[in-house]
């Protein structure tokens, strides 16, 4: 008989496996825009409901029907913004040179950080800038004060990046001045932890016989470097599964909601509750545990084959989620 071969199981794609840092994403690449406006937002994960949607895709087989779509509801209370940073290229990477913060700051902020008494200055000599923004939790019903302080890039030249930062300095920054129902948009988030997996679950190795020895959810070999016990770093071991900082591109924003009535679920949904602001539905699912901080930014990569505008929705799922 022929030998069996297969490929290696466990993808290489993410190595090592390690927890994030944080609980919230860290973006180190933002794509180019010459729009003058915000290229990311942020929000927490909600959970998930259904749609019936008017498929509107060009090549679609049901091109103008009605179709089930599962979606993610993600609640995006309004952001604020702290300060502006100016950053500057250097031979070692991006340099913060100088930071502008705001008149005041709110309360929820000392809880975080400890507020300067200088205001700051604007610096003369910088390449690029960020604005400094930060969520309001207390806006949602997550039970939940402290929010989560990350950065900004803008769009557009040098120039219009710090007109707009002046401009929205110290204000409220809401969903529809960022992204537009029909858009895409690059998701960031962690991934929920499952704890110490085997290596079945955590690699997908096979199952070997019912009279293998030892055990049956082990990998039949630990590679070639055995002397004085070694193991070559790919062989599948159980370890920490879960918890990884990922990155989907190209999820489509179907609907961007004002009023929460229209997507709350009987009872709440699941672990988060029901949703008081405005919010988002993403087809399909995100990555993250309910309550999660969830970042989004303009696609890096555009799908040109997503349509660029929203379907038509016909039904909105609020059946109760409660023992599903």
């Amino acid at each position: 008989m022929p030998r069996t071969r297969k490929p290696r199981a466990g993808s290489m794609q993410f190595w090592p496996r390690v927890r994030a840092r944080h609980s919230h994403a860290r973006i180190r690449t933002w794509p180019k825009s010459s729009e003058q406006k915000l290229l990311g937002f942020a929000g927490y994960k909600a959970g998930m409901t259904h749609l019936l949607i008017n498929d509107n895709a060009p090549n679609s087989m049901t091109k103008g029907a009605d179709i089930f779509c599962p979606v993610t509801v993600v609640e995006c209370p309004p952001i604020k913004t702290a300060s502006i940073r100016f950053y500057k290229n250097t031979q070692n990477g991006s340099t913060l040179v100088s930071e502008l913060f705001a008149d005041s700051l709110e309360k929820e902020m000392e809880r975080k950080i400890v507020a300067h008494k200088k205001k700051g200055r604007e610096a003369s000599d910088f390449d690029f800038v960020r604005l400094l923004c930060h969520t309001q939790p207390k806006l949602t019903g997550i039970g939940k004060k402290i929010p989560e302080i990350f950065e900004v890039a803008i769009g557009g030249s040098r120039e219009q990046q710090v007109a707009y930062a002046k401009e929205k300095l110290g204000k409220e920054i809401s969903i529809g001045e960022v992204f537009a129902e029909g858009q895409s948009v690059d998701i960031h988030s962690v991934t929920k932890g499952k704890g110490f997996q085997g290596p079945v679950r955590r690699f997908g190795v096979q199952l070997r016989q019912h009279k293998s020895e030892k055990s049956r959810r082990n990998p039949a070999t630990l590679g070639a470097w055995r002397a004085q016990g070694h193991i070559m770093w790919r062989t599948a071991h159980a370890g920490k599964m879960g918890y990884h900082l990922r990155t989907e591109y190209n999820k489509w924003i179907l609907k961007i909601g004002l009023k929460s009535d229209e997507i709350n679920v009987k009872g709440g949904f699941v672990n988060y509750g029901l949703v008081r602001g405005n919010y988002i539905l993403i087809k399909g699912s995100v990555g993250g545990a309910e309550k999660r901080f969830i970042r989004l930014t303009i696609p890096i990569r555009q799908n040109k084959k997503i349509p660029q505008e929203a379907p038509q929705i016909s039904y909105i799922s609020t059946e109760s989620k409660q023992g599903r």
